[in-house]
Order: C-alpha cells, then structure tokens, then sequence
C-alpha cells in the first residue's frame, strides 16, 4: 500500500545518508526505493492557467517527491471527468463543479469530492444591454448556449427559480469560440470571469453587455471540484493525501511566480496567449481564494455553501433527491494538511 509518511525525496534522503555510513554505494539505495505509484489526473478542460498549479507541481517534480507518477490528462467539450474517474479511467478529476458532483451522485456515480478550487461561481451568463433580454424571464423563447458539463445545472437552477422551465428556453450547447454571440446568433452566452468574459470584452465594448451572475439570485456555485472515486478514496487515502500536498505547493508557486506559471502552462500549450493566461490567472486566485478559502486555504469544502447549493437544486429538480453529501464530501483529506501549507 502507497504509504508516504514522509515525502519521497526526504526519505531517499535519510535512507542514502544512512546507507553510505554504512558503506553502501547511493546508486543501490536509488534502485532499491520503491517504485512510484502511478495515477493520473484528468482536467475538466485543455490546458491553460486556469490549472498552472497542477502544471507547475508537475515541472518540479512535486508528485515525484511524494512518490506519485501523475500523467496529467487534458479535458475537452465531450469528456465528463466524473465519468471517467467513477470507471477507473483516471485516478483523480478536475470535475465541473459542486453541480456536477450532485449530478454524477444523483445518478448513482460512486465519485467524492476532496477539495474545492473555485469557491465562487466562476462564471456568468452575457448578453447585450441594448438586447431584448432584461431579465431572466426574457430567457423565455431565446437561444442561450451554455456547456453540459455542469453549467448547465446552474442554469436550469436559477431559471427554475423565476419560475421558468428548461423547455421554454432553447437551451445548445456552447461551442469553444465566442464568435456566434458576437454575431448576434447567440441571445445569451455562459462565460468564464477568466476565459470567455475576456475575449468577448476584447471584440465588443464592455459597456454594452450586460451579466447574470448568480450570487445576484441569493445562491453560490463552488466550482472545479477534485474528485476520486469511492474505492481510491477508501483504499489508497495515503495516495489522496500525497496528491494534495503536491498539488498545493506547485499551487502556492504558481500564485508566488505568475510568469513563471504561464511559462510552464505554455511550455505544454506553446499556442496560447500570453496576456490572456496571465489575466487567467489572476482570476483564477480571485477565485480560489474567495469565501472561507481566505481563511482556511486552497481547495477547502465550505459544508455552508455545499448544502445550500444542494438544497437549491434540490428545490428546483435539478438533483432528484437528497444526497448523502458526508459520503459525496469528504473534508478528511484537505483539512489533514496543515493550514499554512494550504495558504498561498
């Protein structure tokens, strides 16, 4: 069983220091170590800042040192990382959100959560000031484009409570670029604070566009969950726990460093613009350290804002029942890294 009490470079450490007192040459201990554990993290999207922490506990050797060989998976518009981590496909997931994890559990998908990044809905739902849509109730009968991987439980949420059904709304998926809301084929558009928001300012004045952003309508929205499956998390919790405080340091250098981070993310995806990855990123730690994050760290599970976003969904028959949310939740692998390795 993977069982790193210490990290994996402190121990090769001791053990060499040991070993050579003792006449043994280092090259033997190196050998002898164990091998390390393989897994896997899938993200929920391609990569960009919005996962430079990962990227950057990666470069550095973070995982290795805790004795994890991690391959990291980019996500994209037809892959649901619940799916994949409820089946073994990949060991850890960067899932849509604290929607998702309801959808995927209300389903019977055997998932649980072990952190939360984005404590704070991180996107919002654009249309045009001088457009037909003032309210949500004007949704009725407009094409809005949002991505069915969990944004899509939000909104249903938030038109459920105006009293709106999903039906009366011609509710498509969204495609990647932004360019059929500019067109004006596209009555309303999700966005990201950190992604879309951004290249829609960039073709069209900022002042004639207006948001609906959720904590308007009295409800937040965690969003990109990590999540494991059941079996990982009953059977490896060693391994969880090494994941997470390898994952918080190459965090912790990202936000230190936010040039160094874009260069990591950009030695992977070499096509992706500057400005806009360093703007990401600096959304992204708005993001992740809102809430109690500011108090209690990175990828902490606020039980508030997880049950009260439970029951809204609930109320609105997003989910189609209760949710045990101590088993689809579990706070144990977060909380057993101490608090300043948490904070950035």
């Amino acid at each position: 069983m993977f069982k790193p009490t210490l990290s994996r470079r402190h121990a090769l450490a001791a053990v060499a220091a040991v070993a050579l007192t003792a006449g043994f040459p280092a090259a033997s201990v190196s050998a002898a170590a164990e091998p390390l554990a393989k897994a896997s993290l899938r993200l929920k999207w391609l990569p960009q800042a919005q996962f430079a922490g990962f990227y950057v506990a990666a470069a550095k050797g973070y995982y290795k040192a805790e004795g994890i060989d991690l391959t990291i998976n980019p996500g994209g518009p037809n892959l649901l990382t619940e799916n994949l981590v409820a089946t073994g496909a990949d060991t850890f997931g960067l899932s849509g959100g604290t929607d998702s994890v309801f959808a995927a559990r209300d389903k019977g998908l055997p998932v649980v959560c072990i952190g939360v990044s984005h404590q704070i809905t991180p996107f919002i739902f654009v249309t045009r000031k001088d457009g037909p849509v003032k309210t949500l109730q004007d949704f009725k009968g407009k094409t809005v484009t949002t991505w069915f991987t969990g944004a899509n439980h939000v909104l249903n949420g938030m038109l459920a409570k105006e009293g709106i059904k999903a039906d009366e709304v011609k509710i498509q998926p969204q495609q990647v670029s932004v360019t059929p809301f500019v067109d004006g084929s596209v009555d309303v558009i999700t966005a990201t604070y950190y992604n879309e928001f951004y290249t829609i300012q960039s073709r069209m004045p900022k002042d004639s566009l207006k948001t609906f952003v959720a904590e308007d309508y009295g409800i937040t929205f965690p969003r990109d969950t990590l999540i494991v499956s059941e079996t990982t998390a009953k059977e490896k919790p060693d391994l969880v726990k090494a994941f997470l405080r390898a994952s918080l340091k190459g965090w912790k250098d990202a936000f230190a460093d936010p040039k160094g981070a874009v260069d990591t993310v950009m030695a992977v995806a070499p096509t992706l613009d500057r400005a806009q990855q360093e703007f990401m990123l600096t959304e992204v730690k708005r993001l992740m350290m809102a809430g109690k994050a500011g108090q209690d760290g990175l990828f902490w599970i606020d039980p508030d804002a997880i049950k009260t976003a439970h029951d809204f969904f609930l109320k609105y028959g997003v989910i189609s029942k209760p949710l045990d949310l101590a088993a689809a939740y579990d706070s144990s692998f977060i909380q057993s890294v101490p608090l300043p390795e948490r904070m950035p």
